[in-house]
C-alpha cells in the first residue's frame, strides 16, 4: 500500500505533525500492539533475515521495504555530490543489486534493523561503485522502484551545505517516511470506513502549531459535539500509535528491538 503524497511537506513539518506519537514508548507498550513469536514472525524485515533471499516470500517483502523507504537512499546518494539522473542510475543499481539478494549474507539478527542494513548496504556498493568506476548501464534497463521527483524542500535539504551531514539527512528521511507511511494506512483506514472527512479534521489535531483549529471548532464544521470529537481523536491517536508499532516492528528482525527503534525514530524528530 503506497504512502499519500506530502510532497508539500517538508521532514520538519511531517516530524511535528506525528509529535504525539511519543506516549507509545511509555511504558514498552501501546493500544493495539501485537506481542508473541506468533505474530511478529510475519514481519517483512523477519521474512527477508530467516529467509536470506531464498524464497520468493523473501524477495516479495524486500521489494516492499524498498518500494516504501527508497527516498532515503536516494538522497543519501545525491549528498555524495552525484548529480540527480546519475543518482537515479546509482539508486536503481543498489536496489537491483539489493533485490538479487547479493548482499543478504551480512544480515545478523543481532544487528537486524532494516534502517542500519540499508544504509551499511548502500556504503558497501557505492564504495564498491568507485572502485570499479562503471560505465555500464544500472538497473540493467529496468526501472525496479518508481522514483518520483522529490518536493522542493527535499532537494533544498539535499543540496544544503551546512553541517548536516548525509547520514543525518538519511535518519531524517527515514523517520519522516515511517510517519508519513503510517498516516497513509490511517488514512486509508478511514476512507474505507467512510469517513474520510473526519481524517482530515483529525488530523489537523496532531500538529501543536498556531492556527491549528480547537476541538470544538471541528465538532461545529462536522456537526458533531465536543464530546464526540474528543472521544473520536482519542481514538485517533490510539490506532496511530499502534500502527506506527507494528510498521517499525516490519523492519526489525527481533522484537526486542521495536522499543529502540521508536527510541531511536522520537530523537531523529525531536532534534
Amino acid at each position: 500500500m503506497s504512502p499519500p503524497d506530502h510532497s508539500e511537506s517538508s521532514p520538519h513539518d511531517e516530524s511535528v505533525q506525528s509529535a504525539d506519537f511519543h506516549e507509545v514508548t511509555a511504558n514498552g507498550s501501546g493500544p493495539g500492539t501485537q506481542k508473541g513469536p506468533a505474530q511478529f514472525t510475519s514481519t517483512h524485515w523477519r521474512i527477508v533475515v530467516e529467509a536470506q533471499g531464498e524464497s520468493s516470500a523473501a524477495e516479495e517483502a524486500l521489494e516492499k521495504l524498498c518500494r516504501i523507504y527508497w527516498r532515503h537512499i536516494y538522497t543519501f546518494v545525491q549528498r555524495q555530490g552525484i548529480g540527480p539522473e546519475e543518482g537515479k542510475d546509482i539508486t536503481q543499481a543498489f536496489f537491483a543489486d539489493l533485490l538479487e539478494h547479493k548482499s543478504l549474507t551480512a544480515v545478523r539478527k543481532e544487528k537486524g534493523r532494516f534502517r542500519s542494513y540499508l544504509l551499511g548496504a548502500l556504503k558497501y556498493f557505492l564504495a564498491d561503485e568507485r572502485r570499479r568506476s562503471m560505465a555500464i548501464k544500472r538497473g540493467k534497463g529496468q526501472r525496479l522502484i518508481p522514483l518520483e521527483e522529490l518536493s522542493a524542500d527535499e532537494r533544498k535539504e539535499m543540496e544544503s551545505t551546512d553541517t548536516v551531514t548525509a547520514e543525518q539527512i538519511y535518519e531524517r528521511r527515514w523517520a519522516s517516511t515511517v510517519l508519513e507511511h503510517v498516516l497513509g494506512l490511517l488514512k486509508n483506514e478511514y476512507g474505507a470506513a467512510g469517513n474520510a472527512m473526519l481524517f482530515d479534521s483529525l488530523k489537523q489535531l496532531l500538529p501543536d502549531e498556531p492556527g491549528s483549529p480547537s476541538q470544538g471548532e471541528i465538532a461545529t464544521r462536522l456537526g458533531m459535539t465536543d464530546n464526540a470529537v474528543r472521544q473520536a481523536f482519542y481514538r485517533f491517536r490510539q490506532r496511530y500509535q499502534s500502527l506506527l508499532r507494528e510498521e517499525i516492528a516490519h523492519t526489525v528482525a527481533t522484537p526486542g528491538d521495536i522499543e529502540d527503534e521508536l527510541r531511536h525514530l522520537i530523537a531523529v524528530v525531536r532534534t
